[in-house]
């Protein structure tokens, strides 16, 4: 199976608009393997030739503009499409496609508990050629229009608002502009709690064997999540893109969770079985408020290329413990992050194999380069960057900078120089620099601070910090004895730093 490299994407992109995917699934036809049919409607911008991607158990038949192309002419997972004349184009194309039992593309469980069947997708980075045929990159979006036909009993859910068709067979309705690998289905017996929030369609689901500890829990996880929905419509100004939002606990996942505009996926260790201590609630709790953010950063404005994937995963990290911290009862999250995702991040950055938080493009040469950097530097340093970015733009102009990318790009496709640009428009601060010396860069600095007596007459109160060589804070608190903080960088990176003063102690005054 071939790759997919950065040149062959950019030379796909230039050559072709996508517009629409008409795609049916058939999941009524076996334990092994399931029909799959897609009509892709493209416009080719010049003539050329390309090549779209498939990897079936059986290729039925393939009809490019009404004129048949040989299935057999399928290399690996290619199927090229030479000679096309500029203008609009339809593809057909007819398939048998395998269940998947390690997660990728169309996974199929049999629970042991009660013997109940569930399906679920999982696309990401490359994987929705698994279950239909695809022009398989990020920045070819198109519209998705998706039937499925189901065994009756099954609920189907997906990116958008499914009907029920009577008969097993359930519509879902066409989605804005989303890429490829952002697609989802999940059908089968489950149990769902479903509620209506600001307007929309909400639901939890779960395998129905969990049913009971689901219930328990799941005010718990609505309240998280309408709260964290909120938050962020304080924070952001373009409105929440898609018309529902559903959550789905499936079993076997092979991630975290996976952020699917509409359907977010969790792996179902997070509906808990028995007693759990807080701090997993509170872990719980930043995953759906991580995923909700990618609803706007991922979801509406999408990277270009993998070599900016680092770039939805820190936003969302540093948003959603931010986030979680200002909209729910976990006001302690950033404790967390310093002491479980922190020091991940500085574990990683220190190691022969570091690399920068925003990866050379040159070093991401192709799809399976890109599964490299999904690491401590992705996340945990490239949150705790952005968050010393927000203390040294500040907030205001740091969400006006978001707000203007979201405005520029949604429902398309950006870099990080496009991020970088949004933000400068915002600020007089010179962001293009901040992100060569924190971005571009590898190894941490390290911040020695000392602090000395000294005699003063009147105190001064604790403000900030020191780039550079260092610099110096007065302490006091209005008495003869005052301290001098200075703090020693090694390092060029720009820091803002907090610097707190305390009085003492009136019973132990030691």
């Amino acid at each position: 199976m071939s790759v997919l490299m950065r040149d062959e994407a950019q030379t796909r992109a230039q050559l072709i608009d996508v517009h629409r995917y008409t795609v049916t699934l058939d999941l009524t036809t076996g334990d092994e393997t399931f029909e799959s049919r897609a009509a892709i409607h493209f416009t080719a911008l010049a003539a050329g030739d390309t090549f779209v991607e498939l990897k079936p158990a059986l290729l039925r038949s393939v009809t490019l503009d009404g004129q048949p192309l040989d299935p057999a002419a399928l290399d690996g997972n290619r199927l090229a499409l030479p000679g096309l004349a500029p203008g609009e184009h339809e593809l057909l194309v007819d398939a048998t496609m395998r269940y998947s039992r390690t997660g990728e593309g169309m996974h199929r469980f049999t629970d042991p508990s009660d013997g109940e069947t569930y399906v679920y997708s999982q696309m990401f980075l490359e994987d929705a050629q698994r279950v239909f045929a695809v022009f398989d990159q990020p920045d070819l979006k198109a519209v998705f229009e998706l039937g499925v036909t189901a065994p009756e009993g099954w609920t189907v859910l997906g990116n958008s608002v499914a009907t029920d068709e009577g008969d097993g067979r359930w519509s879902l309705a066409p989605t804005p502009p989303i890429s490829t690998y952002l697609v989802a289905v999940a059908a089968g017996p489950w149990h769902s709690v479903r509620t209506e929030h600001a307007g929309l369609p909400f639901g939890i689901h779960c395998r129905r064997s969990l049913a009971p500890h689901l219930d328990i829990d799941a005010d718990e996880i609505l309240a998280v999540t309408r709260a964290c929905y909120d938050r962020y419509h304080e924070k952001f100004e373009e409105p929440y893109p898609f018309d529902s939002y559903d959550q789905a606990f499936v079993p076997e996942f092979n991630a975290g969770a996976m952020e699917n505009p509409g359907l977010v996926t969790f792996r179902d260790e997070f509906v808990f079985r028995s007693a759990v201590t807080d701090t997993e609630r509170q872990t719980r709790a930043m995953v759906i408020a991580h995923e909700m953010a990618h609803m706007w950063f991922g979801d509406l404005v999408t990277l270009t290329w993998w070599d900016d994937i680092w770039l939805n995963e820190s936003f969302a990290e540093y948003m959603g413990y931010q986030t979680l911290t200002e909209a729910t009862r976990h006001t302690d999250t950033w404790v967390a992050f310093g002491i479980d995702r922190k020091s991940w991040g500085y574990d990683a950055d220190q190691r022969p194999s570091t690399h920068p938080v925003a990866p050379d493009p040159g070093s991401v040469p192709d799809t399976a380069a890109a599964m490299l950097n999904f690491d401590g530097i992705s996340y945990a340093k490239g949150a705790s960057a952005l968050r010393q970015l927000v203390a040294w733009l500040g907030e205001k102009d740091f969400l006006a900078g978001i707000n203007t990318h979201f405005t520029r790009h949604k429902f398309g496709n950006a870099t990080l120089a496009d991020f970088i640009d949004s933000l400068a428009a915002s600020t007089d601060r010179d962001v293009h620099r901040w992100a060569e010396q924190w971005l571009r860069t590898t190894g941490v600095d390290t911040l020695t601070p000392t602090v000395a007596n000294a005699r003063t007459t009147a105190a001064a109160n604790g403000s900030g910090g020191s780039g550079g060589t260092g610099g110096g804070t007065g302490l006091g608190n209005g008495s003869e004895t005052g301290w001098t903080l200075h703090v020693t960088q090694h390092g060029d990176r720009p820091h803002r730093i907090a610097v707190g003063a305390y009085d003492r102690d009136l019973v132990d005054p030691g």
